[in-house]
């Protein structure tokens, strides 16, 4: 049983993807009323980000309780019914697990708060004492992802300063110490309490940070010695316990893994046969829009995977990146934290050009695709919420310097000529816990579904073919010949051309087009546009032509 090699997969932010109750927030019983249009546009799977109990310090990724549903959402009952209702209509469930860290309330933190130092409740995290003279500094110089520092010190029962304890995030997350038995036991007890309930499979966050070298030395660049707390092989056996656990069931359940890592060989040995199944891109999505940077990418990523026998996976956008219709309009394309920051220049028509391109080239390639809820409607970031709207500890923790993640986390627009756009009913209470802009009217799924030219549209037609075309999803991938600045490849008697060159170039033979993200000019493809070509009599000497060099590599 292998759907995920070829799988379509919707990522669902809760809390801004539809709202039942009218009190702001999206919830499950919104998700539920909206599953036939997930169904509708094409997709396999949904992935859903935390839904636990959580203070929401970090947009649920603070868990407090992996067995409850947080109130604000639903239900655990709810839950289930949604997993069961989702496959009716053909779509498996992808549950987050976040191993990293607990939410400073989980009851495991508490209790070591509670407990003495050297006690069995504090060793399942980083518990230290400070180094100075009267411990006043933390145990050493590591740096939150979030900006400040990864230490926090406790106070002792009677107010005075105690041991220090690691956060790789925010303080309200500590992290857990993946040496300690209890750890190992409870997640793998989480990952079968999920599968039991029919969760197909499992997103790890953060899945490359777990393991940390016990002596906590300091990062050292230039040392050749392991990395104190990124991609430590300990990591590996962690994940074939969980590929076992995973295997024990008579459908397989599929792990799929976050790992933000450069070198693509590393990440691969993440997905050898008894460990995940697959790993997020991340070099695809962060990619500048550059023909060459991307052929680079889609070569080195598919090479790392076909050594170990699995599939590659695409994705453009989720909830922690600025969405690809403002990054792409931007001078300066690739995800950096230059072009995140809010006042960039950004062209909108040009980003959205660009990101209907990008989706048709993403939908052809070989593996998986991921979809950010959104992204079908051509959703641009938005960048100008006030501070006082703002949640993302990024934001707080680097002095609003960074502008953080919430404007990919505005609630999407269904219907309607003003706010909430159908986010929420009606008679809804309460305004959407972040503001939508007043001009999303022409956004919405209601509008663009009767806009045959729509992005929403665009999407749908694509999926719809990489559904029925044999030649799509998982498989091989052979490139044309192509003009510079043009990416031309062949899956079956399918050409997917893509022109970031900056002028018209001249199609190549074929028998007729499938889908273009924008209109064709005649014989010539416009720049920041790609279209799919039935290639028939074709197939073997196709090559898409223009002003420029060609090239066969």
């Amino acid at each position: 049983m292998t759907w995920w090699r070829s799988a379509v997969i919707y990522q669902v932010y809760v809390r801004s993807f539809a709202d039942g109750d009218g009190d702001g927030v999206g919830d499950l019983a919104g998700v539920r009323s909206r599953l036939p249009y997930v169904r509708d546009l094409g997709v396999d799977a949904l992935w859903f980000n935390p839904w636990y109990l959580s203070p929401w310090v970090d947009g649920g990724y603070d868990v407090a309780d992996y067995r409850s549903i947080d109130p604000v959402l639903g239900t655990l009952a709810e839950a289930e019914q949604l997993i069961a209702e989702a496959r009716e209509h053909g779509l498996r469930t992808i549950v987050d697990v976040v191993p990293n860290h607990v939410s400073d309330q989980h009851a495991w933190f508490t209790a070591a708060l509670a407990s003495e130092p050297g006690s069995e409740e504090r060793s399942r995290f980083w518990f230290r004492p400070g180094t100075g003279v009267s411990c006043e500094l933390p145990p050493n110089e590591w740096v939150s992802h979030f900006g400040g520092p990864a230490w926090t010190r406790t106070k002792d029962a009677d107010g005075v300063p105690g041991e220090w304890y690691l956060h790789l995030f925010a303080p309200e997350q500590p992290d857990l110490n993946w040496d300690h038995p209890d750890v190992r036991r409870e997640h793998e007890d989480v990952l079968r309490f999920w599968f039991d309930r029919g969760a197909a499979g499992i997103r790890v966050d953060s899945a490359a940070l777990l393991v940390k070298d016990p002596d906590l030395p300091e990062l050292d660049p230039a040392s050749p010695a392991p990395h104190p707390y990124v991609d430590r092989d300990e990591l590996h056996d962690i994940y074939r316990g969980w590929r076992a656990a995973a295997d024990s069931y008579p459908e397989p359940r599929v792990l799929i893994g976050e790992l933000w890592l450069p070198d693509p060989d590393r990440m691969a040995r993440y997905v050898r046969p008894d460990e995940l199944h697959t790993a997020f891109n991340f070099d695809f999505l962060t990619s500048p829009w550059e023909a060459d940077r991307l052929r680079e990418c889609i070569d080195s990523t598919l090479a790392a995977h076909r050594e170990v026998g699995a599939p590659a996976t695409w994705v453009l956008a989720n909830h922690d990146v600025t969405r690809q219709v403002t990054r792409l309009g931007r001078a300066a394309t690739s995800f950096a934290f230059e072009t995140k920051r809010a006042g960039v220049a950004t062209d909108p028509a040009l980003g959205l050009r660009r990101a209907r391109a990008a989706a048709l080239l993403a939908m052809a390639l070989p593996g998986s695709l991921y979809v950010y809820q959104g992204e079908e409607l051509g959703l641009p970031e938005v960048e100008n919420l006030q501070p006082h709207w703002i949640q993302d500890p990024m934001h707080h923790r680097s002095g609003g310097v960074d502008p953080g993640r919430d404007g990919a986390r505005v609630p999407i627009p269904w219907s309607g000529s003003r706010r909430p756009f159908g986010f929420s009913p009606d008679d809804a209470a309460w305004p959407t816990w972040l503001p939508q802009p007043d001009g999303w009217a022409s956004l919405t799924v209601e509008a663009q579904t009767a806009d045959p030219d729509s992005t929403l549209e665009l999407y749908r037609s694509g999926l719809a073919i990489r559904r029925q075309e044999p030649g799509l999803g998982d498989g091989e991938l052979r490139w044309l010949d192509s003009a510079t600045g043009v990416l031309a490849f062949a899956r079956g008697s399918l050409a997917c051309v893509t022109n970031l060159s900056g002028r018209p170039v001249r199609l190549p033979a074929h028998d007729r087009a499938l889908l273009s993200s924008a209109p064709l000019a005649g014989d010539r493809l416009p720049p920041d546009t790609t279209v799919w070509l039935r290639l028939g009599t074709h197939t073997d000497n196709a090559a898409p032509a223009g002003d420029a060099t060609q090239r066969s590599d």
